[in-house]
């Protein structure tokens, strides 16, 4: 059993980081980064093409991660592969002792730096769950029995502010039915929506880990706000960043507030530093 999944049955809060590979094959940078995360963290999310760009997998990395001794969190996108290849890399994910899986649809690759990509988008990330659910029960998406099966702890992404509620409620029930376990948020700003989420879905059983965003500069609000569907930085958070004398110094104390919130809420906080690494200790309240 996974160290996150054994933490959060137990009922402890739980830490996850974010980093991404890296958009070559030299991984000094990456492992620089989860040296800085990993001490202060229980698993570590290892992101698939994020933002629709060319990245080194997050198979790989996530593999080169386990290698050191740190519980990763494999990411895998419906945007760029068929049934097929999710299933096959799926298969990949457990014999090489990956035993979390985070799934999500994936960004539009308009978005990103091959623009003129395909994006294949051939099942969405509930049916990426019932496939990884299926697997674990030892067979496949077509109900044939594997030569093996797997043992997955599936999470999934979901997004507390959304609204109508309704909607986004009604889809995470759909994704718990699919096999879902754990759901890390996206980036929460509304503290009293995160509640209204968590009073929802912890009766069904949901164990939630709430995003928190590091924004370090008023660009990084820019970006929120035009390219993030569904994510809206609050006019009194962005000025709050705009206008301070530092930044990046305000964006960690706005996130060690927005950290100290969670821990009375939700199951667990996932930071994502955004290049802040070194700050994750006073991000997350631990004594200097």
């Amino acid at each position: 059993m996974s160290r996150l999944r054994a933490l959060l049955e137990r009922g402890e809060f739980v830490v996850t980081g974010e980093v991404a590979p890296p958009r070559g094959s030299d991984m000094a940078g990456m492992h620089a980064a989860v040296d800085l995360l990993a001490p202060h963290c229980h698993a570590l999310n290892v992101t698939d093409n994020q933002g629709a760009s060319l990245h080194l997998s997050s198979l790989a990395a996530s593999k080169a991660i386990l290698d050191r001794g740190i519980e990763p969190i494999f990411q895998q996108t419906c945007r760029d592969r068929n049934r097929l290849a999710l299933q096959s890399d799926l298969l990949a994910a457990w014999t090489l002792g990956l035993e979390n899986v985070l799934v999500v649809t994936g960004d539009d690759p308009r978005a990103g730096d091959h623009p003129n990509a395909k994006g294949v988008f051939d099942l969405d990330s509930t049916q990426l769950a019932q496939i990884a659910s299926a697997m674990n029960e030892g067979h496949d998406m077509m109900g044939r029995e594997l030569m093996g099966g797997t043992g997955f702890f599936i999470g999934a992404a979901m997004f507390p502010e959304a609204e109508p509620w309704d909607v986004q409620l009604a889809r995470v029930e759909q994704k718990m039915e699919a096999g879902v376990r754990f759901f890390q948020t996206q980036a929460v700003f509304d503290i009293a929506k995160l509640e209204r989420a968590v009073e929802a879905l912890r009766p069904l059983g949901a164990k939630i880990i709430a995003g928190v965003l590091v924004l370090r500069s008023p660009r990084v609000i820019e970006f929120v706000n035009g390219h993030l569907a569904g994510l809206m930085v609050p006019d009194a958070i962005a000025d709050r960043i705009r206008d301070a004398q530092d930044p990046a110094e305000e964006a960690v104390r706005l996130a060690a507030e927005q950290v100290k919130a969670i821990r009375d809420i939700a199951d667990g906080v996932h930071v994502m530093p955004l290049g802040l690494d070194s700050a994750i200790g006073r991000i997350l309240g631990e004594p200097e």
